[in-house]
């Protein structure tokens, strides 16, 4: 009778999985344990040289999307400006062609009222004339106002546009900056990428999902750090007892700093 194969499940992802948390399976794989704990020191390093890499570019790419925004706002404004002058001077031409219909309009009144003898009609287009009088003036004095709003308008496009200049300018020294920098390491860059995504891919998901998780949670980075000064955690530099300093040099133990959660490790065993 064909006997089944059993299928391994794997344990899932905990996203607060820490080194502590991991020391069963690491003293689980005892004669592994030193491979595995000098391939995370060689990402850490990786890691390390990363970011050396993108601190010396700074904050310039922050500064060149900033300035991008900036930019794209000032033309986005100039742009709003200039459609409100051009609604303005349809404006205008809708008040011209008004007038000239008021001024025909005015005209005829004015010539019906010579041969009119009856009052009530003369008063009534007295009164028309009148009232398409105050719409002319309200016409002319609609025209007077918009054109002084363009006026503003174009005050203000001349104004964004001397300060777009100046920013375009800012934006292109920066962006030259920034690309001088990026092909003056990108290889190097490359190369280091290239060297962590292979030591990446030589731990298991558990470990590397910690790895991240701390990284992420320190100021510096760091996740697996060597001795410092001799005797202290090369991460919180908190002193480490004489006892773990001896497993830390045999490398066969995976040792983590009780203060910080860091592994902690002795290049100089190797």
């Amino acid at each position: 009778m064909a006997t089944s194969k059993t299928k391994k499940i794997e344990t899932p992802i905990d996203e607060r999985e820490t080194f502590v948390s991991l020391q069963k399976s690491f003293a689980e794989d005892a004669e592994g344990v030193r491979e595995k704990v000098r391939i995370l020191y060689e990402l850490q390093r990786s890691d390390n040289e990363i970011e050396k890499i993108v601190q010396l570019r700074g904050e310039l790419p922050a500064e060149v999307a900033a300035l991008e925004e900036e930019v794209a706002a000032m033309q986005a404004k100039i742009e709003k400006s200039q459609t409100m002058i051009a609604g303005y001077q349809e404006s205008i031409e809708l008040n011209k062609n008004n007038i000239v219909e008021y001024d025909a309009q005015i005209d005829e009144y004015k010539a019906r009222l010579d041969n009119i003898s009856n009052s009530r009609e003369y008063d009534s287009l007295e009164k028309e004339i009148e009232n398409l009088d105050l719409l002319r003036q309200i016409a002319v004095k609609n025209i007077g106002d918009t054109r002084v709003a363009i006026e503003e308008r174009r005050a203000k496009i001349e104004d964004i546009t001397r300060m777009l200049e100046i920013r375009s300018e800012d934006l292109a020294a920066k962006k030259e900056e920034l690309e001088g920098i990026v092909s003056s390491t990108s290889g190097e860059e490359e190369k280091l990428r290239a060297r962590r995504d292979s030591l990446a891919s030589k731990i298991d998901k558990r470990t590397m999902s910690a790895y991240e998780r701390i990284r992420a949670s320190v100021h510096n980075h760091l996740a697996v750090v060597p001795i410092f000064d001799g005797d202290s955690c090369g991460g919180c530099f908190n002193t480490i007892t004489p006892q773990r300093l001896i497993e830390i040099s045999s490398g066969n133990k995976l040792v983590i700093c009780e203060h910080c959660g860091r592994i902690i490790v002795d290049p100089t065993a190797e």
